[in-house]
């Protein structure tokens, strides 16, 4: 049976709407580990998508939409359910705001994506990738959550990551996207891809335990870059007055 290469990319993009669906199936079971996987699995297809629609030459808007609907039902609508079913039902109409802070915030910063989609910085994010956070908060989930931590610590921490990370979604920090391994990338940016490879041992040498701990060091290392070019930002304008003064004064002599 003949398959148009153009469906290709959009095959990927449906397995991963699949599996945001399928995920929302298992939270309602109480089977969190599941449900946690599943997402995981959604944002492999995610990323497969934009790679399968470059290697077949078949980028298209439509795709672009259809991957950012998948994307609010496997990267929104999936992990606040997810964290809802897994605590957040305990603290009431609380629970039910706080939780849906992901799936809302995902939907806004998804949207911005598009509309910024012509002229934006290719290498760089405005604001965390939201298969990023969702993946933050599922390895959390998967190997700390009442395993490493449990009672009052690891529900602090789940109200924390609800709270916080859909507002570095739609922050304007910036995020650096991960490189497409080519030989070029990688003489490009030779630090990023030592970086990945350490973290992919890491992960693999810690059972997965360390993909948490991965996923908390590019979320900071974004918000201390953003600090420190916010900082010289500051500095240079008011060292520019200084010189310009001081040119005046030469100047007036």
């Amino acid at each position: 049976m003949f398959i148009s290469r153009k469906f290709i990319p959009s095959l990927f993009t449906i397995l991963n709407a699949f599996c945001g669906f399928m995920s929302i199936i298992y939270s309602a079971k109480g089977n969190f580990t599941e449900a946690s996987l599943l997402i995981v699995f959604a944002s492999f297809f995610d990323a497969i998508d934009g790679l399968a629609a470059r290697l077949t030459n078949s980028s298209s808007t439509f795709g672009v939409e259809l991957d950012s609907l998948s994307d609010v039902i496997s990267f929104g609508v999936a992990p606040s359910f997810l964290i809802y079913s897994i605590y957040l039902n305990e603290l009431g109409d609380i629970g039910v705001v706080l939780s849906s802070l992901i799936m809302v915030f995902a939907a806004l910063r998804l949207a911005r994506f598009n509309v910024q989609l012509v002229g934006f910085d290719k290498d760089k994010f405005n604001g965390l990738p939201a298969p990023m956070a969702t993946i933050t908060i599922c390895t959390y989930i998967l190997f700390y959550h009442n395993k490493i931590l449990s009672g009052p610590v690891s529900e602090a921490v789940i109200i924390i990551l609800s709270i916080a990370l859909p507002l570095l979604m739609v922050s304007r920090i910036k995020y650096d996207s991960l490189p497409k391994p080519s030989l070029y990338a990688i003489k490009k940016n030779p630090i990023v891809f030592v970086i990945l490879f350490i973290a992919i041992i890491l992960t693999i040498a810690t059972d997965g335990e360390g993909s948490f701990s991965f996923c908390l060091f590019y979320i900071f290392t974004g918000i201390i870059i953003s600090l420190k070019n916010l900082i010289f930002k500051k500095q240079k304008p008011v060292e520019d007055e200084l010189n310009h003064d001081q040119l005046k004064l030469k100047e007036t002599k």
